[in-house]
């Protein structure tokens, strides 16, 4: 999909919002309010994350700039929170809608069955006509703090709610190439080369972040605009098939939910490196990783825990959990037959590193 006509048919949106939107338009949640009613009443659900929250509380508690403590991140998102909801509950509720808060953490998604939980009531808001306001629990986050950032929570959003649509708003026309000028269509598969993340006193994100995740989006089967924040009536205009920001069109066949969530969400705690015929293996989509095609392990992870396959080069081919731990893993390597079977015992010619279903091919 290159056409942006496509986009027209969009019945499931996903709007991400940034820190610095909302800590400096205080107008913007009723911009953004009168446009998801607008969508409503086209029969398209929104889902709402937003950043802000510590960047509107430091200031209540007295701080001179945005802290950079864990502790006072925390306490800033604490005081900041309510007001968020305040602003977007006045805006919604001005075009008769219903916010809902949801506060997510990545705890909350690596958790398979937390995972499936907050999908069955982000469905039920969605159901009801409600409008969820997601936003990262900074208040007990601790390492999503200094490392996460909404872009990627977005991202993550959009399988829970199977959307077609994921708009990341910022402060620039789009994704710039480099002369400044915007680039209209981009594949999620192309090398941007690298991009410049800014460091932002107000948020965590930047362009680099947003392009990763509208790669990540765009593996869920749905399409991607980093639109201008500023522009007036940016969402609809882009629903519309308006040529505004960079679309990211959607790829051919999705990722299943859980595969998505193997390969995005969960954090890789090792890396296993193969041989030249494991990656032919991996690659070709039908052959579990065996312990014969491992040349090295590293990390320290458990049976269940998510893993990188990279070839001999350092690129990563593959991502999947892995059915051994990294003695088992480190024991078993390069063995196969008789050889396999002294190291590990009798049941040792069974041994699976990583099963095709548990594998997501990297691209």
């Amino acid at each position: 999909m290159t056409d942006r006509s496509e986009l027209v048919k969009t019945r499931r949106l996903v709007v991400k919002i940034g820190s610095r939107t909302i800590a400096n338009d205080p107008t913007f949640p009723a911009r953004l309010a009168a446009q998801v009613a607008g969508l409503a009443e086209a029969k398209c659900g929104s889902v709402v994350v937003t950043s802000g929250a510590i960047a509107l509380g430091w200031g209540r508690l007295g701080y001179k700039a945005k802290p950079r403590e864990v502790a006072l991140l925390q306490a800033s998102a604490a005081a900041g929170q309510s007001v968020l909801m305040r602003r977007y509950d006045e805006a919604f509720g001005a075009v008769n809608l219903t916010p809902a808060q949801v506060l997510l953490s990545y705890a909350d998604l690596a958790d398979r069955e937390r995972l499936n939980n907050a999908r069955e009531a982000l469905g039920a808001l969605l159901d009801a006509g409600a409008v969820p306001i997601v936003n990262e629990n900074d208040t007990v986050a601790t390492d999503e703090i200094r490392f996460g950032d909404n872009d990627q929570l977005a991202a993550m959003v959009v399988p829970l709610v199977s959307a077609d649509l994921l708009v990341l708003l910022t402060d620039v026309a789009g994704v710039l190439d480099g002369d400044g000028q915007r680039i209209s269509v981009m594949s999620a598969h192309s090398e941007m080369g690298k991009i410049e993340v800014s460091a932002d006193r107000v948020g965590s994100g930047g362009m680099g972040s947003k392009v990763d995740a509208a790669r990540k989006a765009c593996r869920s089967g749905a399409a991607v605009v980093i639109a201008p924040a500023g522009h007036p009536n940016v969402l609809s205009e882009i629903v519309a098939g308006a040529d505004l920001g960079t679309l990211f069109p959607r790829l051919g066949l999705p990722l299943k939910a859980r595969k998505h969530w193997i390969a995005f969400t969960l954090r890789p705690k090792g890396t296993l490196l193969l041989d030249s015929g494991a990656v032919r293996a991996v690659q070709d989509g039908k052959s579990s990783l065996l312990p014969v095609g491992v040349v090295g392990v590293a990390g320290e992870f458990s049976a269940g825990d998510a893993v990188r396959l990279v070839a001999l080069d350092g690129t990563e081919i593959a991502r999947g959990l892995t059915r051994l731990s990294t003695a088992d893993v480190a024991r078993a390597a390069g063995k196969k037959g008789s050889e396999l079977e002294a190291s590990q015992g009798a049941e040792a010619c069974e041994l699976v590193v990583v099963h095709k279903d548990d594998l997501v091919i990297s691209g």
